[in-house]
C-alpha cells in the first residue's frame, strides 16, 4: 500500500472525468458530497438486464463517469468525494502473469485505487486485497510500482512521503 499526494488537481479531475484515462477500472462504490450526499454502489443488478450472461460483477468507471461529472461539475467545489477502482480482474491476471508472480488471479479478491477529496486535498491509496492469508507481498509491491508507472505515463503529478515523484518512479 503507498499514499500518493495528487499534487496537480485540476489536471487529475480532467483525467478523471473528462477523458478515458481510467475507463478500464471497475467502480467498487463512490461518494460525492456537494448540496447533498450521492453514493454509487459499482455492483451491477443483473435483474435489470435482460440477457444476463456474462455480465461483470461492477460496472466499468467508463458506464458511471459522466454521471459523476454531472454530479461534480459545476461553479462550486464539491465538499468530498471518494471513489473506489479496481484493477479488473482479466488485467490482474495480465500483471500476475507479466511479473512473473506465484499467485492465482482467481485468489486476489482485488487491486484497488482508493481516490479521495477532502479539506485535506486529492490523495489516492493503493490496496490489496487476497481471498487466502499469504505472506507474500510481491503482489503489492508490483500493484504500488504499476499505479506509479500509470500515473507518470498519464502525466498525473503526484508526491510520495519522501519528494516529488513526477516523472520519475519512487524505487
Amino acid at each position: 500500500m503507498i499514499a500518493l499526494k495528487l499534487t496537480s488537481p485540476k489536471k487529475f479531475m480532467s483525467h478523471l472525468l473528462l477523458s478515458e484515462t481510467f475507463d478500464h477500472f471497475l467502480l467498487i462504490e463512490g461518494e460525492i458530497v456537494t448540496f447533498n450526499t450521492f453514493q454509487i454502489k459499482g455492483y451491477i443488478q443483473k435483474d435489470f438486464f435482460e440477457e444476463q450472461d456474462n455480465l461483470p460483477e461492477y460496472s466499468s468507471w467508463k458506464q458511471v463517469r459522466e454521471y459523476c461529472y454531472s454530479l461534480i461539475k459545476g461553479k462550486r467545489t464539491p465538499l468530498s468525494f471518494k471513489f473506489i477502482f479496481s484493477l479488473s480482474p482479466q488485467n490482474i491476471a495480465r500483471l500476475i502473469e507479466r511479473e512473473g508472480l506465484d499467485f492465482q488471479s482467481e485468489n486476489v479478491q482485488g487491486l484497488y485505487l482508493n481516490i479521495r477529496f477532502d479539506e485535506t486535498g486529492l490523495n489516492c491509496v493503493t490496496g490489496t486485497s487476497l481471498k487466502t492469508f499469504s505472506m507474500d507481498k510481491s503482489l503489492e509491491k508490483s500493484w504500488d510500482m504499476m499505479v506509479q508507472k500509470f500515473f507518470v505515463q498519464k502525466g498525473i503529478e503526484f508526491d510520495l512521503t519522501s519528494g516529488s515523484f513526477v516523472g520519475q518512479l519512487a524505487l
